[in-house]
């Protein structure tokens, strides 16, 4: 044992050597290059003077580095986030001249806009070859993650021996668009778990090797949108959420799903309906969601961040990733690099006019480039020393893929790099969950998917706003102006920069006037009246505008309305006439045929939330095809019916008993909350040996309200915990962030 630890030390302090001699080479090279940059005075040096002075320098730097910089990201987290991030250059620069005054010989000399440059390459190549040298090493790296794992195991007794549940939301990511990607080889983690893959004439012993998972279509409400999703799965119920965004009558408000004072009442509706805290009230943690779920611990958490006060950690990821310099550095370049990419692919699309498109400028870039770098690093690194920790559940949201399907399609080639990526990540939260105090089951779902298809705009040259005016008789633009996004990353980075969500034109409060407030969520549309305080019918709209219920109900890019009937209760009309009362949907589903099964009771649902507007407007359908007509500025949208964006995924480990009996469709969010819900019981619960075989299947869960300990285990299976191998418990704490950052950058680098 001894003769082992004293080999672990020399080989750290091998690394560490190693990485100084290239410090000190890249040092000497970039003053070679760099007219203001020199390590030598005026008269000249030997070069073995200079070599020394590169060595002190490259040493003292790296020391700030380790000491330093840890303390001046904490001092800084009351900075916006985005902007810690940009600042990481200048940080970088100002250590680099500080260690270059430090150093004894008194001639190295670097203007401060050089020592910005020479800082960031030093450690980027500092980090590469630390990594580089840590993957080499097997017996290192792993020790290092014990290492890890046992600091974080100091202040708190062991923890539970039981399995956790690590749950991953790749948001966006439909069913189908997961099977071709596991299918042309852009998701080998994903393919090995399911025994599948293109890889196994390269990989024969892979390809024999028994599936580990399950994968499961599940069927969304009718509104396909991760805020109704996300708090079904984490507070088992999205009652009153009709789409992304809607008007309140008796509050006079427009909700906006990802506006963080919605999110903070959404949840809080949410835990007075259910009763219960939420998936994650048990030692869970919430990282990059919407909603926390009940989660002690969250990071990056859209209804926390709207909360201030010292007990908010919303942010706390930031710091527990940008603590590491060279963290900071890589993540800021590839932010670079990804904001360039995205202006060339865009660039790429424009010269070939390729149709459907949407504009990509402004701001645009800058977003993508903090969806698929800097929120999947943070969110990544979180989850890592979640898992470290040893915590029962985690629950992570990757909105990567949505945001660049939103704008190059969700079947372009940008998204499937995207797919690869988020694959990578996958295989960095599994290779960690090896080394965690505990086992680990991973699951990965999918809020929604995304239906592609041209804008409604630029089909017909007008906004759903401009032909609910025009129906009404009142004056039309000439010019039909875009309709904001809501994509959920452009929450992200305001929560990030601590400004509150813009709804531009659509106003936070509308004025009660007797003009219609129109909003468009994905290819689904809500016509409300705010002047009116209940909910209009369809004898009411008739007589105060006879002309605005046909003209919707005809127009070819309208699949079908839903409106209150004071006959019926509630009507769906369409297109030539078509007006079937909502009990007569199964029998005679009218313009909702197209839709596929299960859109009727998508619609009655829907139809008895209090909040559901005066007229509720879904998009015409291609079935052949899949397409929708976004009324957003979206050519991947979601948010209504049609098409892929309602058939979202569940991987699940065959550890875990089946989602739901074979031949059962799994239905709606708050059902997908019930099985996460058995699931942590039956990995709470103790191994036992049954008496004789269980049954395939098992009976329907109790309902969400109740508590994850009042109900019965189900079909646990003996000596369960999860295909990975996991070290004997040693216990977990707080969320060490120092630690955090120090893990990612080697084993991102390992899992790649």
């Amino acid at each position: 044992m001894g003769r082992g630890r004293w080999r672990r030390v020399a080989s750290q302090v091998g690394r560490s050597v190693a990485v100084w001699a290239v410090s000190t080479v890249t040092m000497l090279v970039l003053a070679g290059i760099l007219p203001d940059f020199q390590l030598q005075s005026p008269d000249g040096d030997s070069a073995t003077t200079i070599a020394v002075t590169a060595a002190l320098g490259a040493g003292a730097f790296g020391v700030l580095s380790a000491v330093v910089w840890p303390l001046l990201v904490r001092l800084l987290l009351l900075v916006p986030a985005l902007v810690l991030g940009l600042l990481v250059f200048f940080l970088n620069g100002s250590l680099l001249l500080l260690a270059l005054r430090l150093n004894p010989s008194g001639r190295p000399e670097a203007a401060p806009e050089t020592a910005v440059i020479v800082a960031a390459v030093m450690s980027a190549v500092a980090s590469a070859t630390g990594a580089a040298l840590a993957v080499r090493d097997d017996d290192a790296y792993r020790s290092r993650l014990h290492r890890l794992a046992l600091r974080r195991g100091r202040s708190l007794p062991p923890c539970s021996t039981t399995p956790g549940t690590a749950v991953v939301q790749l948001d966006g990511v439909g069913h189908d668009v997961l099977r071709d990607a596991v299918d042309q080889g852009l998701m080998p983690t994903v393919a090995r778990w399911l025994g599948a893959g293109p890889d196994r004439a390269a990989s024969p012993d892979r390809a024999t090797a028994p599936p580990t998972h399950r994968l499961t279509p599940w069927r969304t409400d009718w509104s396909s949108q991760t805020g109704a999703s996300q708090l079904g799965i984490l507070h088992g119920t999205n009652h009153d959420v009709p789409a992304f965004r809607w008007y309140e009558k008796d509050t006079g408000e427009v909700m906006v799903c990802n506006r963080p004072t919605s999110a903070v009442e959404l949840q809080r509706r949410a835990v007075a309906r259910t009763g219960h805290g939420g998936l994650l009230a048990d030692d869970g943690a919430s990282r990059g969601n919407l909603f926390s779920g009940g989660a002690g611990e969250s990071a990056l958490v859209l209804s926390v961040s709207a909360r201030r006060g010292p007990g908010t950690r919303s942010r706390a990821g930031y710091f527990a990733y940008f603590s590491d310099p060279a963290n900071a550095v890589r993540t800021a370049l590839s932010f670079i690099a990804e904001t360039g990419r995205e202006i060339g692919q865009s660039l790429r699309a424009r010269l070939r006019k390729q149709r459907p498109r949407v504009s990509r400028g402004g701001l645009y870039p800058l977003i993508r480039a903090f969806a698929t770098v800097v929120e999947r690093d943070v969110v990544v690194a979180a989850v890592v020393g979640d898992l470290l920790a040893g915590r029962s559940v985690v629950y992570a949201d990757l909105v990567a893929y949505d945001e660049v399907a939103h704008h190059s399609g969700p079947h372009s080639r940008d998204a499937a790099k995207v797919l690869r990526r988020l694959d990578r990540a996958l295989a960095l939260i599994e290779k960690v969950a090896e080394h965690a105090p505990r086992p680990y089951r991973i699951v990965v779902l999918s809020d929604h998917g995304q239906s592609p298809g041209e804008t409604f705009r630029a089909r017909y040259g007008l906004t759903l706003g401009d032909l609910v005016r025009a129906g009404c008789g009142l004056p039309v633009p000439r010019r039909a102006r875009r309709t904001r996004s809501g994509a959920e990353a452009r929450a992200a980075v305001r929560a990030a920069l601590r400004r509150p969500v813009e709804e531009g034109a659509e106003h936070h409060r509308p004025a009660r006037r007797p003009e219609p407030v129109v909003l468009a969520s994905g290819n689904l549309g809500l016509v409300s009246f705010p002047d009116v305080p209940h909910r209009m019918s369809e004898e009411e709209i008739a007589a105060r505008h006879p002309a605005l219920l046909p003209t919707l109900a005809n127009h070819p890019g309208i699949g079908f309305l839903l409106v209150r009937s004071e006959e019926h209760g509630g009507v769906v009309l369409g297109a030539r006439g078509a007006r079937i009362p909502l009990a007569d949907l199964d029998a005679d589903p009218g313009p909702l045929a197209v839709f596929g099964p299960g859109a009727a009771d998508a619609v009655r649902r829907t139809h008895f939330f209090p909040h559901t507007a005066d007229i509720m407007v879904n998009s015409s359908h291609d079935p052949a095809d899949g397409e929708v007509l976004a009324f957003e500025e979206q050519i991947g949208s979601h948010g209504g019916l049609g098409g892929a964006q309602s058939r979202p995924f569940l991987l699940s480990p065959l550890l875990c008993s089946p989602p739901v009996p074979e031949d059962t469709e799994l239905v709606g969010a708050e059902e997908i909350h019930r099985v996460l819900r058995r699931w942590l019981t039956e990995a709470a619960a103790p191994p036992r040996v049954p008496a004789q075989a269980a049954p395939e299947t098992e009976a329907e869960t109790p309902p969400a309200a109740r508590t994850p300990g009042a109900e019965a285990p189900r079909g646990e299976t003996p000596g369960a915990g999860t295909p990975q191998a996991a070290t004997p418990a040693t216990g977990r704490s707080e969320t060490d962030a120092e630690t955090d950052a120090e893990t990612d950058a080697e084993t991102e680098e390992r899992a790649a």
